[in-house]
């Protein structure tokens, strides 16, 4: 099984040398990764909605409360459960991202993107594919500026998209 992992993980990093380097993609996954460190983005996406439409403020509420308990769940718990190392940084990079001092396993910003994206698509609907992509941008921004291994990210996108899934059976609103 760790055979499979570390093929897994090097393909996915593999993915990311191509475009290592290039100005504008470095700094769209910098500024996605930047952004999204304490689930930031996503709290403040629940604040707008709730300002801007108050009949989404218990969607606003429900996305907080699940992204502290995400929080709690995955840096907390899991990441103190498999003790795994980050991978190494490259030595040529351009942007400075936060490098967490938690364990690599599993990724808690694809976690908390992936259950913001399954609340806030229950939220705004129309939106959906939005708030998927800015997931994808985000958990990808972990492999490509080597912050996690692709096993990391995948594994954090599952919890994610599970506890996103569970709040929405545990507190219903539509």
């Amino acid at each position: 099984m760790r055979d499979i992992i570390r093929r897994f993980d090097r393909a996915a990093d593999d993915l990311f040398d191509p475009v290592r380097g290039s100005p504008t993609i470095d700094r769209l996954f910098y500024i996605a990764s930047e952004a999204a460190d304490y689930s930031r983005a996503w709290h403040t996406i629940g604040l707008t909605m709730a300002v801007l439409d108050p009949s989404k403020r218990a969607h606003a509420l429900r996305l907080a409360v699940s992204l502290g308990l995400e929080s709690a769940i995955v840096n907390g718990g899991l990441k103190n459960i498999f003790v795994r190392e980050r991978p190494e940084l490259l030595a040529d990079r351009k942007f400075e991202v936060r490098r967490p001092a938690t364990k690599s396993f599993p990724s808690g910003h694809a976690s908390s993107a992936c259950l913001a994206a399954v609340l806030l698509g229950e939220a705004v609907p129309t939106l959906r594919p939005v708030w998927w992509g800015m997931a994808a941008v985000v958990s990808a921004s972990r492999v490509h500026n080597r912050m996690h291994h692709g096993s990391d990210v995948a594994a954090g996108a599952i919890i994610g998209s599970a506890l996103g899934v569970a709040a929405r059976r545990i507190a219903p609103l539509d």
